[in-house]
This record gives structure tokens, sequence and C-alpha cells, in this order.
């Protein structure tokens, strides 16, 4: 690795434990910073700093917020019949981005994973149960992982017998994809949440 001043070489490390970001990577974003202007730094750290000062949790459902309830959670015209619970924030976009689902979100913050000690407990769940009073659906969309999986199973068997109607998102075959490309898992999934035509 080529000999850097101190501080590039410090601005190139950080970029580094940025997830996706390489030795290469983080020294063209090390360099795009050093040819920018001081104003472009300043805005790039001040947004980094709001991003840590003025963001939070919703008090509701877990999401990322600037206020005490997230956007969805304040929307008076979202479905609130219609929860979709989902491991992280960033799970939320995916299903936004469809313009299919018109209900609200509740976030786990992590998926139940016993080899890494993470069971129910240190789940959502609990704020979870407490806004089942109005709700007729809850949309199962954690990840397709075994933790997933487990977390899927989990919710199911502690939701139905409260009289909740539980569903969990297909998996299958990507659209435009080709059938050979498919692995075991993805084709059995397909298989398995076939329908009618």
């Amino acid at each position: 690795m080529p000999d850097f001043a101190e501080p590039l070489a410090r601005l190139i490390q950080e970029f580094k434990r940025l997830p996706g970001v390489g030795q290469k990577s983080a020294q063209r974003l090390a360099f795009h910073v050093l040819r920018g202007s001081r104003e472009d730094a300043e805005r790039l750290s001040q947004a980094v700093l709001d991003v840590k000062d003025k963001l939070g949790l919703c008090a509701r459902c877990g999401n990322i917020s600037d206020a005490e309830l997230c956007n969805f959670c304040r929307d008076p015209h979202r479905d609130v019949t219609s929860i979709c619970v989902v491991e992280e924030p960033h799970n939320i976009l995916p299903i936004e981005t469809t313009r299919a689902f018109s209900g609200v979100y509740h976030v786990l913050h992590g998926s139940i994973s016993p080899l890494r000690g993470v069971g129910p407990d240190q789940l959502q769940i609990k704020g979870l149960l407490e806004r089942l009073e109005d709700v007729k659906e809850v949309i199962v969309a954690t990840n397709p992982t075994v933790e997933g999986e487990a977390t899927a199973v989990y919710l199911s068997r502690l939701l139905k017998p409260l009289g909740v109607s539980v569903t969990r998102i297909a998996m299958g075959i990507p659209v435009g994809s080709d059938l050979e490309f498919a692995d075991e898992v993805t084709m059995s999934k397909s298989l398995e949440n076939r329908r009618s035509m």
C-alpha cells in the first residue's frame, strides 16, 4: 500500500470501515473529498453528524424517524389494521417502492439467531403485541434466511392464537430470471408458494 499523508490515510481507513467499501473504493472516496471544496466536506460531515444527532427510532414501530413517530405511523391514510413486520428499517424501502402495501410497519431490529445469542427477548416483539388491538393481518416479511424463517415461524405461533391472520411474503424466482440459475432453496420456495391460475 502506498504511503499517504496521515490525514488522507486516516480518511481512507475510515471509508474502509463502511460496508462494501474496499481499499480502492476507499481511496477513490478519500481523493474525491480531497479534491472537493471545504464547503463540500463540511456538508458531508454535517450530514453524517445530523444522522447521529437528529434521528432516533419511532416510538410505535421502531422505524428510523426524526420525530416521535415515523412518517408511516403519522400518515392518517395508512391502513392500521395491516402490519408488515420486517427485520431492519432498511427492509421497508423495497416494500414501499412496490406501492402495493398501504398498511403500517413494525421493525424487529434483528432476527432470532441462537448461534449469535439472539432470542425473541432481544427483538422488538413486545411492541408488536401491544399494537394488535385493531389489527386484522400481520404480514411477516423477514429475510429468506435460516434466522428469518425461524423468526417467521416463531411469530406465527405466537400471533395465531391471538386471533390475528398471519401471512408470510412469498419467495421464489424473480421476474425476468431463468430457471436454470435458481438455487435449490429458491426453487423449493417457488414450488411451495405456487398459486392457482
